[in-house]
Parts: structure tokens; C-alpha cells; sequence
């Protein structure tokens, strides 16, 4: 992750072609995530739990799905820069296994990537084409209370990942518009404030809308 940082800030502070462009995205959508396995070990509550949960994203609900991102367009078609996205996942329905009250990533299950992207300039009409893919780490509000314990606080929990593929439409030379599909996956290894640990990796899959500023 430190390589990959390293990298990013020397294509970005580096010698830059003439038609380099800074831009900044701001997005939100429609976020949902498939069902994950958990496993808990907590020696001080004798607790050793494997279950499956079944999430769903409520993208709408307070606090909602976000995210923005800085990307250095080094030319007219190659650019790299940095995401975070404010990923969400509750428990679907409430379900979940007995002697647990919370269990959940709300607020939310943050991820911060290096992207690289390469992008169509134009490709059918005024509409561009992108696609991009990074690495990076997970910072989820870690949410777990089992009636013995209460974890509730953010945590760097693990590796993160993330596959973009979308499109944008100008409106003028420094705005734009664009939709697109974001998967997102995290390896999160979280410590309870018991002293266990809670391990789990969950892929997010998203539907953004959202406008860029271009300097």
C-alpha cells in the first residue's frame, strides 16, 4: 500500500504534459452487498462463532452511500488518483444469530484506493468511456454489541479493492456528468472491545451518478 501511495504522489507532483487535467468526482447511488461469512473468536467471552449474513445496502438512508474521488489526467487517456467511498451494509431484516443485538457497518464501511484509469475521449459523440481498478485499505465504524460486549469506532481492518466502468457526458468545458458501476471488495479482520477479533470480507456493488469538476 506504501508502494502504491509512493507511486500515485509521483504521478501526481511529477512533469505533466501539456493537456494534463486535475478532476474532482462527487457521487452517490445505489449500493447493495451479497451475503459474507463472519467468524468471531473471543477467548474472553468463551465465544467461537461462524455464521452467514445476508446485507443489504439502504443507500438512502441516513447516513447515506458516498463517495468522491481526485484524479490526475496525465493524458488524454491514461489518469491516476485517489477514491474513498462511504460504503454501507446492515443486516438484512434484522436477522441475526442469537445472543447478537448489533452487528453492522453504517457509518459506514469506508474504503480508500489508488486508482489507475484509461478512458475513450469522445468515443460516441460527446460521451466518454472509462474503466479503472485500484488498491487500497478499508475503514469501516466497526458496529458489534453480543450483550457481553460493545465495539462501536472506526478501524483499519484490511486490504481493500476496487473495478470501475462507466461513462461521462460534458455540459461545458469544466463540468460533467456521469454514471457508472463500482464493485468494491474488503478483507476486514476488526478487534472487539473484548479482546476477540471479528473477520469477514464483503464485496459491495454500486450504481453511482455523479458530477466532476475539471481544472
Amino acid at each position: 500500500m506504501k508502494a502504491a501511495l509512493a507511486i500515485c504522489f509521483a504521478l501526481w507532483v511529477g512533469p505533466t504534459a501539456v493537456s494534463a487535467e486535475v478532476e474532482l468526482s462527487f457521487y452517490g447511488g445505489i449500493q447493495s452487498a451479497p451475503s459474507s461469512d463472519i467468524s468471531i473468536r473471543d477467548d474472553d467471552i468463551l465465544a467461537d462463532d461462524d455464521f452467514s449474513v445476508d446485507w443489504e445496502g439502504r443507500s438512502g438512508t441516513a447516513p447515506i452511500y458516498y463517495g468522491f474521488r481526485a484524479t490526475r489526467w496525465r493524458s488524454e487517456t491514461f489518469g491516476f488518483g485517489l477514491d474513498f467511498a462511504h460504503n454501507k451494509v446492515y443486516p438484512k431484516d434484522g436477522e441475526l444469530p442469537a445472543g447478537y443485538e448489533v452487528l453492522e457497518f453504517t457509518d459506514g464501511l469506508n474504503t480508500l484506493t489508488v486508482n489507475a484509469y484509461r478512458r475513450w475521449d469522445n468515443a460516441f459523440g460527446d460521451m466518454t468511456p472509462y474503466v479503472g481498478g485500484g488498491i487500497g485499505v478499508a475503514l469501516p465504524h466497526v458496529e458489534v454489541t453480543n450483550g457481553a460486549s460493545e465495539t462501536f469506532g472506526y478501524q483499519l481492518t484490511g486490504p481493500a479493492a476496487t473495478v470501475i466502468a462507466g461513462a461521462s457526458y460534458p455540459i461545458n468545458d469544466q463540468l460533467s456528468v456521469f454514471g457508472e458501476y463500482k464493485g468494491t471488495f474488503s478483507s476486514n479482520s476488526a478487534e472487539l472491545d473484548s479482546g476477540g477479533t471479528l473477520e469477514t470480507d464483503i464485496m459491495t456493488n454500486a450504481v453511482n451518478f455523479g458530477v466532476s469538476f475539471n481544472f
